[in-house]
């Protein structure tokens, strides 16, 4: 087969159009994902905080989530990234789990909830809701590819378009100001198209272990012999660490670390996981790992991000490229719109094609997604039952939350409608 210029547009074509909707959707929430704990801060009063000079010791902290929850277990501790948010504390109470808003300036809990704007748009662009979410993952990471191959031979087919960086054309109605608009969009995406497509690769190849990478870079939580000497070994309750202790000791065995993520034991013989940043740039929190005995406080593993090997660096500086959080948030709103601009290639590619068949003959109009728009309508359909289930079986949100979210996707599908199936065959 000869590789022309047609053959890599309708290649082009074939991704931006046949797996449009659900590519938006994948697209689009990667976006706004970006900055949901902002979009937190704006809509949850509770999470938001006033930069202090000091923090609160975190015993202090366990203490009030204990008040808050003397029947719970604190799972996880993230502390925020961002000084204008409070840390949250993963607690399983009565079997659901809450989002606990802990000032670390103050150590005062100030809220906790069911469910974020941060984990909708997480658990949307990480696995679609799936009940089975390795197969809602791999759905995404799809996409993945397809951007990438997308890019690619839009760069074969568009000839010179590295020298088209300014050049928007007008003049010569709506279709070709919306075609030069695409191409001008693309140009200036290139360099996130590839970052996001190779990052996403990425995780494919750290989820199917290619190259035995997400042994190597994910390795399991390190585990205790014996939690006592002479008895039976029972899980360590997390209200009665000292967290200041282990804070310090990790902090020590880590010279300049900062303690970020801790996870408690979550079974017996579990230890106490601590992750942080240390000078070492780029990598997330878990580039550095302190794993402490609960009873004894002894170091039983390290893992310093100054001395990872290649593969788990790599690994460790996925996250932050992929979502632009290691800049904070100068470069999560630099990526925040380079996402929008990415979406908004995939709505204009979606409107220059169907444009171009509203003018051929009526029996070819719907000829464009052909069974492909069920595909896209029966995967999307699928995702927003799921979610449904999992926002009301597993989060049990509010019917204030529900509502909300429903009224998003009526809006969100109405829009689409309006544009792309009335809008262009209106007369």
């Amino acid at each position: 087969m000869k590789l022309n210029k047609k053959f890599f547009f309708r290649i082009h074509s074939w991704i931006g159009v046949k797996l449009s909707i659900l590519f938006f959707v994948v697209c689009f929430s990667g976006t706004l994902a970006t900055l949901s704990h902002e979009m937190d801060w704006v809509f949850i009063p509770e999470i938001r905080a006033k930069t202090q000079d000091t923090y609160a010791p975190k015993n202090v902290i366990v203490e009030n989530v204990k008040k808050r929850f003397p029947e719970g277990e604190m799972v996880l501790w993230l502390a925020s990234e961002a000084s204008y948010l409070c840390d949250i504390i993963y607690v399983t109470n009565a079997g659901q789990r809450w989002y606990v808003f802990a000032n670390p300036y103050t150590g005062e809990v100030q809220g906790a909830t069911k469910f974020t704007i941060q984990r909708f748009f997480r658990d949307l662009h990480y696995y679609l809701f799936t009940p089975q979410y390795q197969i809602g993952y791999f759905i995404v990471l799809l996409f993945a590819f397809m951007l990438f191959v997308s890019m690619g031979t839009a760069l074969f087919f568009y000839k010179d378009w590295y020298k088209k960086l300014f050049e928007l054309k007008r003049g010569k109605g709506r279709a070709f100001f919306f075609r030069s608009l695409h191409r001008l969009i693309g140009v200036w995406s290139v360099p996130f198209c590839i970052l996001f497509s190779i990052t996403g690769i990425w995780y494919f190849v750290e989820r199917t272990n290619i190259g035995n990478v997400g042994k190597i870079a994910n390795p399991s939580i390190l585990k205790t012999e014996d939690l006592a000497v002479g008895t039976e070994a029972i899980k360590i309750s997390s209200y009665i660490i000292d967290y200041d202790k282990a804070v310090a000791i990790a902090e020590e065995a880590i010279p300049g670390l900062d303690v970020k993520d801790i996870y408690p034991p979550r079974e017996a013989h579990g230890t106490l996981y601590l992750t942080g940043k240390s000078h070492v740039q780029l990598v997330r929190n878990r580039a550095n790992r302190i794993y402490i005995h609960p009873e004894t406080y002894e170091v039983v593993g390290i893992q310093r991000a100054d001395a990872l090997n290649t593969k788990t660096w790599f690994n460790d500086i996925i996250d932050p490229l992929h979502f632009g959080t290691w800049g904070g948030l100068a470069t999560k709103i630099i990526w925040f719109f380079a996402g929008l601009c990415i979406s908004g290639l995939i709505l204009t590619g979606i409107w220059i094609s169907l444009k171009r068949k509203v003018k051929k003959k009526k029996q070819h109009q719907l000829q464009q997604m052909g069974k492909w728009k069920y595909v896209n309508w029966f995967l999307i359909g699928g995702a927003l039952c799921f979610m449904y289930y999992k926002l009301i079986g597993q989060y049990h949100i509010s019917i204030k939350a529900l509502v909300i979210i429903t009224f998003g996707w009526a809006v969100f599908i109405s829009i689409g409608w309006y544009l792309f199936v009335y809008r262009l065959h209106k007369k």
